[in-house]
């Protein structure tokens, strides 16, 4: 069998493993947390083991784990560290006492008409305990996170998404986002909450060695899936009132595009998603199918923007002689700048590209 403590191992009282326990390597492992924030929430708050034993090594028990899970939940939510473990401290002191044994009655001789009932003495209030006193404020709605990512001053909620996807936690990352689409509206969540993150684990893979990159890849394929779930069904068709969003060819950033497209069904406006890295001939049989009345042209790059493109499919006619139309091209994402086609609008931002799109369609 050999002497390797196993995670099925028998237990014995208060959840301890016979083996003696896990290590600060298995507990981080476990948590999905790096063990040097396991050795910080110990030394700095005191959530480290109950129990000491012989050696150099610190063995945590199922107890000690379940509050370091605990902590993970609260902190996910974007609760500060500190907070979240005077709560978890709480709670446990709160439990201890729910389970200690009461002291005896004291025995009181019986009362005779030569001796009155003895009257107890006054109830003494309890002592005060620290993890009695009245919870910490909340922290403000914008904080400059300590994820471990550089977010800036930005929402509280960037913090706990940020944790998560460090995490690789895929149930709180979904419930995180979606708790802020809902909370804050689509066209918000995403430039105050979503992209902020985004961009702070851009710049974490940047300046890392490439290292993170599945960070970012788990985050958006987390956002696309939320935006999927939050959004109504697709319009109806009404000739002459769709939009088209496509990426130029080259293009594999779809996510900016997911969203308009999220934020447009909102709206109930008609959209037609092509996509990543639409060929020019597909898109060019896309707009004469589908006679749209704006078609929205995402380039990330500069190297993928193609003005000879917009200004082909902005001299795009259909429809009867004397009633012919042209759709209106915006282009979209900073791969544009400094590539401005003459006559053809260049939102700066989701809510602006939301703005003219429904300015559009409603002519």
């Amino acid at each position: 069998m050999g002497t390797h403590e196993r995670d099925g191992e028998d237990r014995g009282r208060g959840g301890a493993p016979l083996g003696g326990g896990l290590t600060t390597g298995e507990v981080a492992r476990r948590l999905g947390v790096a063990p040097t924030t396991v050795r910080t929430w110990d030394r700095r708050y005191g959530l480290g083991p109950d129990a000491h034993t012989g050696g150099r090594h610190r063995r945590w028990t199922a107890t000690d784990v379940a509050r370091l899970e605990r902590m993970c939940a609260l902190t996910a939510t974007g609760i500060p560290p500190a907070e979240a473990a005077r709560a978890v401290l709480g709670e446990a002191t709160q439990d201890a006492d729910a389970v200690a044994p009461t002291a005896p009655a004291e025995r009181t001789a019986p009362a005779t008409p030569d001796t009155p009932p003895r009257t107890p003495p006054p109830a003494r209030a309890p002592a005060r305990r620290a993890s009695d006193a009245p919870p910490a404020p909340s922290a403000p709605a914008r904080s400059r996170a300590g994820s471990g990512l550089r977010l800036g001053d930005v929402r509280q909620e960037c913090k706990g998404i940020a944790r998560a996807a460090l995490r690789l936690d895929a149930s709180a990352l979904d419930e995180l986002l979606e708790a802020a689409i809902v909370e804050h509206g689509l066209v918000a969540a995403w430039t105050e909450v979503i992209m902020p993150t985004l961009q702070a684990v851009g710049r974490k893979w940047e300046n890392s060695g490439e290292k993170y990159i599945e960070v970012e890849h788990f985050l958006s394929w987390h956002i696309s899936g939320a935006l999927r779930r939050g959004a109504p069904p697709s319009a109806a068709d009404r000739p002459g009132a769709t939009v088209v969003l496509a990426c130029v060819p080259g293009e594999n950033h779809t996510l900016p595009l997911e969203v308009l497209a999220a934020a447009l069904a909102e709206r109930g406006l008609p959209v037609r998603m092509f996509g990543a890295a639409l060929p020019v001939e597909s898109l060019v049989t896309a707009v004469r199918r589908t006679g749209p009345a704006a078609v929205g042209l995402w380039a990330q790059s500069r190297a993928t923007a193609s003005r000879p493109l917009a200004q082909h499919v902005a001299a795009m006619e259909w429809g009867v002689r004397g009633a012919r139309r042209k759709p209106v091209v915006l282009t979209i994402g900073p791969g544009w700048s400094g590539r401005t086609v003459t006559g053809l609008p260049r939102p700066t931002g989701l809510a602006e590209a939301v703005a003219v799109l429904e300015s559009v369609v409603s002519r």
